[in-house]
């Protein structure tokens, strides 16, 4: 999770979020190269004491701009479309976790398990325990094994909510009636933390979402 003071990206664990991290920094070197050349440009003009008061047009430097910033939009493009069709990508393996969103709090399930559905609510300020931390602990954690997919499906009891997993790269409506879902991919333990990420009421900032990732063979003890 991330911390105050913080100035680099939460750290990755999934391959998703690994990936967002690539095309984040292929995106800024694209935009920083943008920066210095632009900044660069408009300092030699400001300081250039040449004008021409008499040309009219150039060809070839209208073509370069046009066809210059073209390219640059298919570089940052392709790993753009890439990254979608991963974020898209659905496994028939796994386990199946159903988050249900309600105001204000979360409901999971994992079918075909003994474990039945179970509330997870935020854990009040006055009986947090040392080390927990403000608005992100709850009362009961949704389970996953790491080293594995998990199918995250999301749906919704009332208005719209948004099951938000930033270690994970999840994020993801919950709309009443209607089911979305994607692959997550764990791949270390431990338990990771997200919250609403759409303003659904009053609480919105207060239904948080944790999930803890354990072993598989203590999951299949803890399930079964």
């Amino acid at each position: 999770m991330s911390f105050w003071g913080q100035m680099m990206l939460i750290d990755a664990a999934s391959p998703l979020q690994s990936e967002m991290f690539l095309f984040h920094d292929h995106a800024m070197v694209l935009l920083l190269g943008i920066f210095v050349f632009v900044a660069t440009l408009g300092l030699k003009l400001v300081l250039n004491t040449l004008t021409s008061r008499v040309m009219l047009e150039a060809q070839r430097l209208e073509t370069v701009w046009t066809i210059v910033p073209a390219l640059l939009l298919i570089w940052l493009a392709l790993p753009s479309l890439r990254l979608l069709y991963l974020l898209d990508e659905q496994s028939n393996s796994g386990i199946i976790l159903k988050a249900t969103g309600h105001q204000w709090y979360w409901s999971y399930e994992i079918p075909f398990s003994n474990s039945g559905s179970f509330d997870s609510y935020m854990i009040p300020e006055s009986d947090l325990n040392e080390g927990d931390y403000r608005l992100l602990e709850v009362d009961n954690r949704a389970v996953v094994p790491f080293g594995m997919e998990t199918t995250v499906i999301t749906t919704s009891a009332d208005v719209l909510h948004a099951w938000t997993l930033p270690a994970m790269g999840i994020k993801m409506d919950a709309v009443p009636g209607r089911l979305n879902s994607m692959s997550m991919f764990v791949e270390k333990p431990g338990v990771f933390y997200g919250q609403c990420s759409e303003i659904c009421g009053a609480n919105h900032s207060f239904m948080p979402i944790v999930v803890e990732a354990i072993d598989l063979e203590d999951f299949c003890s803890l399930e079964f």
